[in-house]
């Protein structure tokens, strides 16, 4: 090997470490990347700066647009009102995953599962039924619909535009169509039959401590004519009269880490854990102050109701903390308390760093309750009637989306221009409603996809993806081009679990070119292959965005999805084994 190749080789794998770890933004990995590749020579600054004006890139960020439209119009609330009304948990996965599926296929996977995670934790508690029997084949069923074309899903256009820089004929928007509607069905028949049952029944203890929605850490500040001035916490027995759990006293700027002896004076703060309804009833019996609404005060000439909302994953406020964010000034909100999954709270409630799927109760009126459902950051788990929103503009953005779809489909526009055209119009039209389109798009995403994108053209400049063929092929020996396309659909599937699906895209597409090529195939139903197993990430919850959503909603376990997701995988990999070089010849 090469120099060149010796130090692409060291970033790839530095690379997927990061996206692995989680440790550092996905987005930012993208840009360190990019730094090194260009002050190491392996790219030029033309070649670098590319994946800024990359089709895939470009359609991306319009496709985001669309599918914010469709959310934020309010499109998809008739049948969400519809589908609450269901009250058999078994018929309310079937129904969701009916809905979802096709829906993927147009519209974006994390606005989908935002949109009914709420209806569906809502029937779960009318029902009695566990979230975690109904969330994860909902997330699934995402995924499934987003393979099914080619602008279902951000990997699908990556796939295409590489494809295209290899030289290969671009995708039809419908090209996937048929094998991805077709392990949808497979897909959903499976979970109704075989993952039902590996689904947890019930929550475990350990699971449910740290998910259970209603478990808050909050602050209580002791008043003047509070009973527990001068009592120990110990004395105060607040475990066994409120099933509240005191973590910490705070006094002044002193953190006192054991506070069980110390005796309580006016102005400590206790940050309390428990179920709000308990905290709430311990702080009127004990005539204390909920200290970040003393903090901030409360507009006392209108109602103000209690709102609980979900950080979504990858979005631009995870690492801020909740004084940076300052809910009070932004959303004329109050931060009441938070719930963090797996973590015991011990600062302050302003310096607590939020990560995806932190639930907050917040304390806001009636149009702050109505702006935070038109946050992109946010999921609200309590649902309200937004009035704001009017069937106008949901039938304006259906038929905008339509059109898109057939006049891309068709080949009068190209796909860029046509999801372009189709975001002016949802603006012209309304469909965003009074907030900026660009506070709902997803920048990360849009900085990664253009940031990665110059690591396939070193991989290839520096012929480190010939090496690693080369290398690799005496795995597949002689067994032809068969062997070859698994090999390369499982390499794929295993990254995307560890780096996630549009890294893995880029790493995988010109590695299955250069093996197509050295087998005589066509690399076609190759780089079907690769948009194919990075799209469909069930193993982990860390592997899609929406898997990582239901993962804290849900109460899952790390292996409830191995249990589920790795023969889900098995099964999607047999399938398109069989089927791709049925739709795509393996022979040029």
């Amino acid at each position: 090997m090469t120099l060149s190749q010796w130090m692409t080789l060291v970033i790839v794998i530095g690379a997927v470490a990061l996206f692995a770890s989680e440790k550092v933004r996905i987005d930012l990995v993208a840009l360190i990347v990019l730094v090194l590749l260009v002050i190491l020579q392996l790219v030029s600054p033309v070649e670098a700066l590319a994946g800024f004006s990359n089709e895939a890139t470009i359609t991306v960020a319009a496709m985001f647009a669309l599918s914010l439209g469709i959310e934020r119009s309010g499109a998809l609330e008739p049948l969400g009102r519809l589908l609450s009304r269901i009250r058999k948990p078994w018929l309310l996965t079937l129904a969701l995953m009916l809905a979802i599926a096709p829906m993927g296929a147009f519209v974006k996977n994390i606005a989908l599962v935002a949109t009914f995670l709420p209806l569906a934790l809502r029937v779960c508690a009318n029902t009695g039924t566990s979230p975690a029997r109904v969330l994860l084949p909902m997330a699934y069923a995402a995924q499934m619909g987003g393979v099914c074309t080619l602008i279902g899903t951000s990997s699908n256009l990556l796939a295409d535009s590489l494809a295209q820089q290899h030289g290969i004929a671009g995708f039809g928007v419908f090209e996937f169509t048929r094998l991805g509607a077709l392990l949808a069905v497979v897909g959903i028949t499976y979970l109704m039959l075989v993952g039902r049952w590996l689904l947890p029944k019930e929550i475990s203890p350990v699971a449910a401590a740290e998910t259970d929605i209603g478990k808050y850490v909050t602050e209580l500040k002791i008043t003047t004519d509070s009973p527990l001035v001068g009592q120990t916490i110990a004395d105060a027995k607040l475990g066994d009269k409120y099933s509240i759990y005191p973590l910490e006293l705070l006094r002044g700027d002193r953190h006192l880490w054991s506070p069980r002896s110390q005796v309580l004076e006016v102005d400590d703060v206790l940050l309390v854990r428990g179920d709000w309804d308990k905290i709430e009833d311990f702080r009127k019996r004990a005539e204390l102050e909920i200290d970040p609404e003393n903090r901030f005060g409360t507009d006392k000439s209108s109602a103000r109701i209690l709102v609980e909302v979900m950080v979504k994953p990858a979005t631009a406020i995870e690492g801020s903390s909740l004084g940076e964010l300052d809910f009070n000034h932004n959303h004329d909100a109050i931060a009441l308390a938070i719930h963090q999954r797996g973590r015991i709270l011990r600062d302050k409630l302003k310096d607590v760093r939020l990560t995806a799927g932190d639930v907050l109760l917040l304390l806001v009126n009636e149009a702050g309750a109505t702006a935070l459902r038109s946050e992109e950051q946010f999921v609200v788990l309590s649902e309200r009637e937004d009035t704001r929103r009017t069937p106008k503009r949901a039938i304006a953005a259906v038929l905008i989306m339509i059109a898109v779809v057939v006049v891309s489909g068709l080949h009068w526009l190209p796909i860029p221009v046509a999801a372009i055209a189709g975001a002016v119009a949802m603006a012209a039209a309304g469909c965003y409603g009074r907030k900026d389109l660009y506070e709902g798009i997803d920048w990360k995403i849009i900085v990664l996809l253009a940031a990665i994108l110059p690591l396939g053209t070193a991989i290839e400049n520096s012929g480190l993806s010939q090496t690693l063929v080369e290398s690799s092929m005496g795995l597949v020996g002689e067994h032809g081009p068969l062997a070859a396309l698994l090999m390369v659909y499982l390499l794929t599937a295993l990254l995307t679990e560890l780096m996630g699906h549009n890294p893995s895209v880029v790493l995988m597409v010109g590695i299955a070119v250069t093996v197509a090529h050295s087998v005589g195939a066509d690399p076609r139903p190759f780089v079907v292959a690769v948009a194919f197993a990075a799209a469909t990430s069930f193993a982990t919850p860390v592997g899609y965005p929406t898997n990582t959503m239901v993962y804290y909603a849900g109460g899952y376990r790390f292996v409830d999805f191995m249990k589920v997701g790795i023969p889900l995988i098995a099964i999607f990999c047999a399938i398109s084994m069989y089927l791709i070089p049925l739709f795509w010849p393996l022979q040029p």
